[in-house]
C-alpha cells in the first residue's frame, strides 16, 4: 500500500506544479520611470516569488509594441503611462476586462477610468502638466517664470524650450489633448505653429525634456509636474509651475493584455500594484504621482490638486484611437514640418 501511494504521489501533484510553473514569471511593459519600475520589479520577485522579466518603453512605444504583437502577444502587463494609450488599447480589444476587488478603495477617478475602458484597464495614479524650468539658468539669461501658455510663445525664449514628441511620448499628447480642449482645435494648432519656433528639441521620451531643464541642458519644459520634485530632491536647480489659465492631469493606468501567457502571474502583479504599500513606492523612488490607492500615505511633495486649475479633460474621447491618430497626424503635418 505505502508503494502504491508512493508512485500516485508525483501524478496527483503534477497539476499544482504546472499551476505554479504558469505564475513564477511573467513579461511586463513598464512605462513609469526607471528607477520606479526597477523597485516594483525587484519588491514584487522578492515579496511574491515571481520572476518579472520586465521592458521599459514610454507609453507610445509601448501601445505601438502592443499592437504589432496583437496576434501572439509575449507582453502580460503594461504597468504606467498616460492613460490616453491604455484608452486605446481597450478600444481594440489588446486588453483584457478585469475587475478587481481594491477598485472600490480607489479614487474616483481611477474608478472612473475602469469603467471607460470597460474595466479594461485602471487608474495607478495621477498628476497635472505644467512646466520645469532652471532658475539659475533663468536668472543667467534673466528670463521671467512663465507662467501661462500664452507665455511660452515670447521670442525671448526661442531654442529654450523642450517638449517631447506626441508620436513616442504619451506626456506630449496630453499637452495636445490639453490645449484643443482649452482653446479649441485651430486656434490650438495654431498655438502649437507658433511654440515650435521656441522649441530647441522635442525628445523620445516624456520625461526626457525636464531632466534636460534639471541639468541644465534647456531652460524650460512641457512636463509632467510630478516629475520634477524628484529632480530637485537630487540637488538639481529645478522649479514646477502649472500654467494659470487651465492644465490636463494624466491617469496613469494599467492593463492586462488579452492573451497573456501568464495570466496568474500577472493578475497577482496588478492586485499587488493597487496595495497602499506597493503605490509608497513611487515616492520611495522619487516619484511624487497621487497614488489611486485613497489608503496610501501622500508624500507632501506631491502636487496639490486642490491648488491647480484643470480642465476637465475628457478622458474617453482623446483616448479614442481615431482620434488620437488623427490629432498626431496633424500635428505632425502642421507643426513638426515647419522650419525652426
Amino acid at each position: 500500500m505505502k508503494k502504491t501511494l508512493w508512485l500516485a504521489a508525483p501524478f496527483l501533484l503534477l497539476p499544482a506544479l504546472s499551476a505554479q510553473a504558469q505564475s513564477s514569471e511573467f513579461n511586463l511593459i513598464c512605462s513609469a520611470q526607471a528607477a520606479w519600475c526597477n523597485m516594483l520589479a525587484v519588491t514584487f520577485e522578492k515579496s511574491q516569488g515571481v520572476k518579472v522579466n520586465m521592458t521599459l518603453k514610454g507609453s507610445g512605444e509601448a501601445i505601438a509594441q502592443i499592437m504589432a504583437e496583437r496576434a501572439n502577444p509575449k507582453t502580460d502587463l503594461w504597468f504606467g503611462g498616460t492613460g490616453d494609450p491604455h484608452l486605446q488599447a481597450a478600444e481594440q480589444g489588446l486588453s483584457m476586462e478585469y475587475k478587481s476587488p481594491t477598485l472600490p478603495k480607489l479614487h474616483d477617478w481611477a474608478q472612473k477610468q475602469a469603467q471607460q475602458s470597460g474595466y479594461k484597464t485602471v487608474g495607478i495614479y495621477s498628476g497635472p502638466l505644467g512646466f520645469g524650468y532652471n532658475t539659475e539658468l533663468l536668472a543667467k539669461k534673466k528670463l521671467a517664470v512663465p507662467k501661462t501658455w500664452a507665455d511660452l510663445l515670447k521670442p525671448e525664449y526661442k531654442g529654450e524650450i523642450q517638449s517631447a514628441n506626441p508620436a513616442s511620448s504619451g506626456t506630449a499628447y496630453t499637452m495636445i489633448a490639453t490645449l484643443v480642449q482649452l482653446m479649441g482645435e485651430d486656434q490650438a494648432f495654431e498655438y502649437l505653429k507658433k511654440l515650435h519656433g521656441n522649441i530647441g528639441a522635442y525628445t523620445r521620451s516624456g520625461t526626457g525634456p525636464i531632466k534636460a531643464v534639471a541639468r541644465g541642458e534647456a531652460t524650460i519644459s512641457i512636463s509632467f509636474v510630478h516629475d520634477g520634485p524628484g529632480e530637485k530632491a537630487q540637488g538639481f536647480p529645478l522649479e514646477t509651475i502649472t500654467p494659470s489659465d487651465g492644465t490636463g492631469a494624466e491617469i496613469g493606468s494599467m492593463s492586462i493584455i488579452k492573451g497573456a501567457r501568464n495570466l496568474d502571474a500577472a493578475k497577482k502583479f496588478y492586485e499587488w500594484a493597487l496595495t497602499p504599500s506597493a503605490q509608497a513606492l513611487g515616492a520611495a523612488t522619487l516619484q511624487f504621482q497621487l497614488p489611486s490607492n485613497k489608503e496610501t500615505k501622500v508624500d507632501p511633495r506631491v502636487p496639490d490638486f486642490r491648488k491647480i486649475k484643470l480642465i476637465n479633460y475628457d478622458y474617453a474621447k482623446y483616448g479614442q484611437t481615431a482620434e488620437r491618430r488623427r490629432l498626431i497626424q496633424r500635428w505632425e503635418k502642421d507643426v513638426n514640418s515647419l522650419p525652426r
